[in-house]
């Protein structure tokens, strides 16, 4: 369980040479017929997921009782009892949390217009889902809009952009000791703050967000910069939204108590966007991938910059709607519904070939990896790799690593697919 993959240590003791397949290659490999879009299909997923979450709670209503029948009638000891109990409500919050993070999943599909072929109906379906699950629908869809035209560079990327020595203040071995040496106690502990928090941080504060946006960017704002300014009331419809949820659930606890709010949404509310933080600081935050910056980027070379990863298996493919595991995919072609995506991987596979990022390493232990080794980039260099406490970078660059024919930022722009 923690061991890295066969795959993540091939790409560590390979140097990177980057990308030379065109988007055209890659375009000419997918089969026209994937692009087919099935509301009746988007809908099948959307009641899966929503049914899957008011079963879960119907069952959660019943766990008082069958914990106290069970231990009555087994005559259980107080520590058992406590431990069934704790046990049940255990089971019921990942399982939850799993189906929540479906319906977010399934929102960010509709987001990009991948639910229906019609726009009324992936917008009502998106917004109603990220609202349930107090998650801005307008403004998080403009700004990963964002992110799709432009990851993996260092200036314009939208989230996750790696930090500079510079920007940290690293600037002397006593400041990278003071920075990075921290007890496993302690790095778990900032662990659970990303996990738990760490969206919320970036709706708020925009943390790991761009570097360039000013201080106080937001995505609750109206005006600010992660906007156009046509945009505007949708963001205000977004708040609008968010706030009535709000009273809504204010209202569960007066009318339960918020003890009850707690058990039934708040925990697993949070559970599931740990499954949303890990799953995205995944695709975009390794040791073996690169970075760019200007000179070198290109939208092609900055969406085949991420990873596809198995999290959870069968059940992150059924509720996370492929998105961990057909992460490159998506990025090249968002304009494919997630039940098509499994078999955009296997086209784009025969032609990237030794350029496909793929990472068995168990996705808890990538996460461990990830969060300890991706520190800071240097400040110098147009392709570059997340450096550790050490200031080793796992992967270097192939001594003839070549410019790309069509690398200038004028092109690679005019590549760019439409989001």
């Amino acid at each position: 369980m923690f061991v890295d993959g066969a795959e993540y240590l091939e790409r560590r003791n390979t140097p990177f040479v980057a990308p030379d397949v065109t988007y055209k290659e890659l375009r000419a490999a997918i089969p026209p017929e994937l692009y087919e879009k099935s509301t009746l299909k988007g809908l099948f997923y959307f009641f899966q997921d929503v049914l899957t979450v008011c079963a879960l709670y119907a069952l959660c209503l019943r766990i008082d009782w069958f914990s106290e029948n069970l231990t009555t009638g087994l005559e259980l000891s107080s520590l058992l009892s406590v431990a069934l109990y704790s046990l049940l409500w255990l089971t019921y919050w990942v399982a939850q949390s799993i189906a929540m993070a479906g319906c977010w999943c399934l929102g960010h599909e509709a987001g990009h217009g991948n639910v229906s072929k019609y726009g009324v109906i992936n917008d009502g379906l998106g917004y109603f889902l990220h609202t349930c699950l107090l998650t801005p629908y307008f403004a998080w869809k403009s700004s990963h809009h964002t992110h799709h035209r432009t990851v993996g560079s260092i200036e314009r990327d939208e989230n996750y952009v790696p930090r500079t020595r510079s920007e940290l203040g690293l600037t002397t071995p006593e400041q990278l000791h003071e920075m990075f040496e921290e007890t496993p106690l302690y790095t778990l502990g900032r662990m659970l703050v990303m996990q738990l928090l760490g969206f919320q941080a970036y709706l708020l504060f925009n943390t790991m967000g761009c570097p360039r946006d000013p201080p106080g960017t937001n995505h609750f704002s109206p005006s600010s910069v992660l906007f156009k300014k046509k945009e505007y009331y949708k963001i205000v419809a977004s708040n609008v939204g968010l706030l009535l949820f709000s009273l809504l659930l204010a209202q569960y606890s007066s009318k339960y108590g918020f003890a009850a709010l707690v058990k039934h949404y708040i925990v697993p509310y949070l559970l599931c966007h740990h499954w949303i933080v890990m799953l995205t600081f995944l695709h975009h935050s390794d040791p073996t991938i690169p970075h760019y910056r200007e000179q070198k980027w290109t939208f092609l070379r900055g969406a085949l910059a991420t990873v596809d990863r198995p999290l959870l298996g069968f059940i992150g493919r059924m509720y996370f709607h492929n998105v961990s595991h057909d992460h490159i995919g998506h990025h090249l072609f968002t304009s494919i519904p997630f039940y098509n995506q499994p078999l955009v991987t296997e086209k784009i596979k025969d032609v990237l070939k030794e350029h496909y990022n793929y990472d068995s390493t168990n996705s808890f232990y990538a996460l461990y990896r990830s969060f300890t080794e991706c520190c800071f980039i240097e400040d110098d260099g147009d392709i570059v790799f997340y450096k550790n406490k050490h200031t080793k970078a796992a992967r270097v660059l192939a001594a003839d690593e070549p410019s790309p024919h069509w690398h200038s930022a004028t092109d690679s722009m005019k590549q760019t697919p439409k989001i």
